[in-house]
């Protein structure tokens, strides 16, 4: 697939939506076991502080759906307009139907708009960007609604000091539309399938039912719990992949753009962690004030929901007063990496919202 450019389209709206309750790392780590002394070093060198998780009967899907009314309101859309329906996410509510053929019913969207799920994690913002300006740049749409959330909290042992800490929930709303001028906007999109396994919930599906067996919990040589049924990843391993791919995604694509990067107001990256992004732009020389890391600390690793929610969280007010050159780069699993290089200039962009949960 490499690179492509669309000229058509533009990001006119984006609404992120947290669950209430929240987690906190400090009560994570003494329950986790971690060595006291470690805790300040993690919270600092991680950027860990809170997350917010959904109760058992929330879902991305719920979240998704406040941030869609929130953002057809709030940029006063008729829903008849809208004829395309992406949702990103890899916790729906169901294997059947999809996520998107749900929302559509509670939208009440026209017949005429398609709609369908895409199963990516922290690259699916950037993917669902790409195929929601590719459909209006064949003509086919004029409104595409952008859904991209994950609750995988849900999905974690509290006893795996590697990921029972680091996740948080959330699901967010953008709005793509046919541009009344030219946009340039540009995207990487890129996968490396053998690195699949490092991050991977091994249960559940039809590889490998869920089982009496598949609940029984081991503990490894790190002193780390988990089952088949948790998301379960190899820390060292995403590091390495996202330190050599991202620095290279970035400058490819300023370049394909014939840009420099002086010219990039802000890089959104996929808030895995803080350290992870100050790594990547301590290679790429990007002054840290460019590269927003403090979502983290407030929301936890949202995976696909996590550089829409970062645009709510620290550039919102910026982006509706004035345009801005703005990298928006995803990173992790798959092994996938996706970047876009566009203008962002928001007619809606409120600071991140809280659902209320029952």
């Amino acid at each position: 697939m490499g690179k492509s450019k669309f000229t058509k389209a533009k990001i006119s709206g984006v609404v992120s939506y947290v669950p209430s309750s929240i987690r906190y790392f400090d009560e994570d780590a003494k329950s986790s076991n971690f060595d006291p002394r470690q805790i300040d070093k993690i919270k600092k060198n991680i950027g860990l502080n809170k997350r917010h998780v959904t109760t058992s009967k929330t879902t991305t899907l719920d979240l998704c759906y406040a941030a869609s009314v929130d953002l057809l309101k709030g940029l006063k859309i008729n829903k008849d307009d809208i004829d395309g329906l992406i949702f990103v996410t890899q916790t729906p509510d169901h294997f059947q139907p999809c996520n998107a053929a749900i929302i559509h019913g509670m939208l009440n969207l026209s017949n005429e708009c398609a709609s369908f799920d895409v199963n990516l994690g922290c690259s699916g913002y950037v993917y669902g960007l790409w195929l929601s300006h590719m459909m209006i740049e064949s003509g086919e749409c004029n409104k595409v609604l952008l859904l991209a959330g994950d609750t995988l909290s849900k999905c974690t042992n509290d006893k795996d000091r590697s990921t029972g800490f680091l996740f948080g929930d959330g699901g967010t709303a953008s709005l793509v539309e046919r541009s009344s001028y030219v946009n340039e906007t540009f995207f990487s999109l890129n996968t490396n399938g053998n690195g699949s396994e490092h991050i991977k919930i091994p249960a559940g599906g039809f590889r490998l039912p869920k089982s009496n067996e598949t609940k029984k919990e081991v503990t490894n040589s790190e002193g780390n719990t988990f089952s088949q049924e948790n998301l379960i990843m190899n820390g060292g391993e995403v590091f390495n992949f996202s330190i050599s791919v991202e620095p290279e995604s970035i400058k490819d694509i300023i370049n394909y753009a014939n840009l420099k990067i002086e010219d990039i107001d802000y890089v959104v990256f996929h808030q895995a962690n803080k350290y992870i992004i100050s790594n990547i732009a301590r290679r790429l020389k990007i002054p840290i004030e460019k590269t927003p890391m403090s979502t983290v600390e407030r929301y936890g690793n949202q995976s696909s929901a996590s550089i829409p929610c970062t645009i709510n969280d620290s550039l919102g007010n910026e982006l509706v007063c004035e345009t801005k050159n703005v990298i928006l780069s995803g990173f992790g699993v798959g092994l996938s990496w996706a970047s876009c290089l566009t203008n962002l200039k928001l007619e809606y962009c409120p600071k991140v919202k809280i659902y209320r949960e029952e």
